[in-house]
């Protein structure tokens, strides 16, 4: 009996489990939300519209945790590198994380991250980040960025959206190392250009 009791709680433990809700982050065919956010490319300052990105072909929206971190900074510069194909394929880029617009004029300018090439927006309340279904933590005391400045910000969770110009979620891309989630995200955008 005992071990039938157990079984049974295991079962209804997995089948529980099993219920749990996958990973948040809103999914392929779903609305993206327009939004609007002071951004930088190159050190300057620009408003940034998705509305009006997507005027001009698909949107790759990739949040990330912060600027001037090990992941960051790689996915930063992947993006960077692969600028132009991500163009041909009709395709613009804007990183999104909760850092304030100083520090995403020094990213964006960086020639180890974004390299004056892609352009990052500052969601500095995590309202943008939490509007695609994504967590955020809260800022970690004492913990500092790859220049050793502290990190005084909350962190929105790497996840790439591929948004169409009908607005809607073609991929959502989470899970990945920060190049293969630009590679994914490539490959996407490349699908849809050849369509």
């Amino acid at each position: 009996m005992k071990h039938f009791v157990q079984g049974a709680l295991l079962a209804s433990l997995l089948s529980g489990a099993a219920s749990l809700p996958a990973v948040a982050a809103l999914k392929e065919g779903q609305a993206a939300p327009a939004f609007q956010a002071e951004a930088s490319l190159a050190g300057k300052t620009f408003p940034f519209s998705l509305a009006e990105a997507l005027k001009k072909g698909p949107v790759v929206v990739y949040f990330y945790p912060s600027a001037f971190t090990g992941g960051c900074n790689i996915q930063a510069h992947t993006f960077a590198e692969n600028y132009d194909q991500f163009a041909a394929a009709g395709a613009s880029i804007i990183g999104v994380s909760l850092d304030n617009i100083t520090r995403l004029n020094d990213f964006s300018a960086d020639p180890n991250t974004c390299a004056g090439k892609i352009p990052v927006a500052s969601d500095i309340d995590g309202k943008i980040a939490k509007s695609y279904e994504l967590t955020v933590k809260e800022a970690a005391a004492g913990r500092k960025d790859s220049r050793g400045v502290e990190i005084d910000h909350g962190f929105a969770e790497r996840t790439t959206f591929i948004v169409t110009p009908d607005g809607k979620v073609a991929a959502t891309l989470g899970g990945l190392a920060p190049a293969d989630n630009v590679a994914k995200a490539l490959e996407v955008v490349q699908k849809l250009s050849a369509r």
